[in-house]
C-alpha cells in the first residue's frame, strides 16, 4: 500500500501519522493528529484557542487561523492567508499572501507562493507551488464523487469524497497548474505551468 515515506523523507511525528492510516485517512483525521500534538509543544510556541505558532515564525497582517493549527519554527505566512479544518506547517514553510490551506500537512522548506488553494493534501519537503496553482480536493463535476487513486497502475477506491494530493519531496508545481483530486506525485516531479494533472479520468 501507500507509505508516506516513499514520498517524503523527513516526517516529524511519523508514528502518530502512521497510526491514522493511509494518506486520505490522515487528511480526514488531521484535526485529531494536531490536537494530539498540541499539549506536548513547549514554551517557544504562542498557543491560543488550539492554534500554536512558533515564536520564530513571521505572520503578516490579516491572516486567519481557524483551529486547530500548528505552525513550526521559522515559517513565513503572507498577508491574508487563510487556514481551516486542521493545518500543520513544518519548519521553514512559506505561505504566500491570500493562499488558503484546508485540512493539510505541509512539510519543511516548502513554499506555497500566493493565490493558491491546497485542500486535504499532504505536501512533502522542498516543494514549490508557483502562483495560482491548486491542489483540488473534490470532484464537483462528477455524479459519483468518491476519490479513486491510480497508484502504480492499480486503482484504489478511497471511500472518501475529499482528498487532494500527496506530493513528493522536491517537486515543482507551475503557475496556474491544477492537481486533480487524488493526485499522487513521486519525488522530484515537475508539473508545467497551466498543466492539469488528471491521473484517473472518468
Amino acid at each position: 500500500m501507500i507509505d508516506l515515506q516513499d514520498f517524503i523523507s523527513d516526517i516529524p511525528f511519523y508514528d502518530d501519522l502512521k497510526r491514522l492510516g493511509l494518506p486520505w485517512e490522515i487528511t480526514t483525521e488531521v484535526q485529531t493528529f494536531i490536537m494530539g500534538i498540541l499539549p506536548h509543544l513547549g514554551s517557544d510556541f504562542h498557543i491560543e484557542n488550539h492554534v500554536a505558532i512558533h515564536k520564530s515564525s513571521i505572520v503578516e497582517q490579516g491572516v486567519t487561523f481557524k483551529h486547530p493549527t500548528i505552525v513550526m519554527e521559522n515559517c513565513h505566512i503572507g498577508a491574508h492567508a487563510y487556514f481551516r479544518e486542521g493545518v500543520f506547517l513544518d519548519r521553514s514553510v512559506k505561505i504566500g499572501p491570500s493562499t488558503e490551506i484546508k485540512g493539510s500537512l505541509i512539510f519543511s522548506n516548502t513554499a506555497i507562493a500566493h493565490l493558491n488553494y491546497v485542500g486535504n493534501s499532504i505536501i512533502g519537503s522542498n516543494v514549490n507551488f508557483e502562483a495560482g496553482s491548486i491542489a483540488a480536493n473534490h470532484y464537483n463535476e462528477r455524479t459519483d464523487k468518491e476519490i479513486v487513486l491510480n497508484y502504480d497502475g492499480k486503482l484504489i477506491a478511497t471511500g472518501v469524497k475529499k482528498f487532494g494530493a500527496l506530493v513528493g519531496d522536491n517537486s515543482r508545481i507551475g503557475a496556474n497548474a491544477v492537481l486533480s483530486p487524488g493526485t499522487l506525485l513521486k519525488k522530484n516531479t515537475i508539473v508545467k505551468r497551466l498543466e492539469l494533472v488528471e491521473q484517473h479520468p472518468l
